[in-house]
């Protein structure tokens, strides 16, 4: 295979510098070594130190030199590397997710992704100004499309500055967290973590992680971290933790992983949405004479279920939970 110009090799790694370099936040040029690394570019530390040096010089990419090692993030309001060719239906869906994302997401990570939501808005708004049947229904989607809350819908919580960033940074390279951290009933404690696994629930956002000295998974909420530094040690992540499934046995629920059958008779108004949405693949629905219906369904039993039972208040009625055994789980 013949090989490449030196020049297309440089213009590749240059792309591939300004897709990686991100906004609101800082990455130092061994993480983005690192990451080029990953993706098959062999380049030594040093090239990739005076690439992107070059890039700051010539893009809006502030360098903080505050202290070593020295950080680059797109400045806040550059566009950024944009993709102008981004078809209107791609942008259609960034414009909704946008909407759907803002009270989510704390305003720290909404900004990270504020270079893709603007390239949307600016590709729509320029097929505004095209006198086109297809740019009139363009326009008019986003008022035809909305996300609905399924509850009361609550404004995210503030998450400390830096917070986010040093989570992030820790749980992408593997390496330990040192936190201060203020659990609900106000009790502070400075600790080191090993960070596993970053979700959200809601408008909040939970670290999963584990206890130096410990091998139980704790669930942190990220608002309630006063402070976060990512270490410079890396750790060998546990192979037999499995984020899906630590979801799936009802941890975020605050259960443990016990799943149950669960039986309770409820009225038909209240539970007619059991029918179309049931609780789980193996629910069976029996009818009664009285106006009520009978489920029977397996479920992992926690506190959040509990919680939904109550929900219910007169219209529930019967309620009983059969521990399954590990062979009948």
């Amino acid at each position: 295979m013949a090989k490449r110009p030196d020049t297309l090799d440089t213009a590749l790694l240059m792309v591939e510098l300004l897709r990686r370099i991100p906004r609101g936040r800082k990455i130092t040029t061994a993480e983005l070594h690192q990451q080029l690394q990953s993706a098959g570019f062999e380049r030594d530390l040093r090239t990739i130190q005076r690439q992107v040096e070059t890039l700051s010089e010539h893009f809006d990419i502030e360098r903080d030199d505050r202290s070593k090692p020295y950080g680059y993030r797109w400045r806040e309001c550059a566009q950024g590397l944009a993709v102008p060719q981004l078809p209107p239906q791609e942008s259609l869906l960034l414009q909704l997710a946008e909407e759907h994302l803002k009270h989510l997401l704390p305003a720290r990570l909404m900004q990270s992704m504020d270079g893709f939501f603007s390239q949307a808005r600016r590709n729509l708004g320029d097929s505004h100004n095209q006198r086109s049947d297809t740019a009139a229904l363009e326009r008019e989607w986003p008022r035809k499309v909305r996300v609905v809350a399924t509850s009361q819908p609550l404004l995210p919580p503030a998450i400390a500055p830096d917070v986010l960033e040093a989570v992030s940074d820790a749980l992408y390279a593997n390496r330990w967290l040192h936190i201060d951290y203020q659990n609900a009933a106000g009790k502070r404690r400075q600790a080191k973590v090993m960070p596993l696994g970053l979700a959200q629930q809601g408008p909040r956002l939970y670290l999963v992680c584990r206890y130096e000295g410990f091998a139980n998974e704790r669930s942190l909420a990220l608002h309630r971290i006063n402070q976060a530094e990512a270490s410079t040690l890396a750790f060998e992540r546990p192979a037999e933790f499995d984020l899906q499934k630590y979801d799936e046995d009802g941890r975020f629920g605050f259960g443990e992983g016990q799943r149950v059958q669960l039986t309770f008779c409820i009225d038909n108004d209240a539970g007619f949405h059991l029918r179309e949405t049931p609780l789980s693949k193996d629910q069976q629905v029996h009818d009664q004479e009285d106006g009520w219906m009978k489920i029977t369904a397996t479920v992992v039993d926690s506190a959040m279920l509990d919680w939904w039972l109550r929900g219910f208040g007169q219209a529930l009625r019967d309620v009983q939970k059969t521990p399954l055994t590990t062979k009948e789980q």
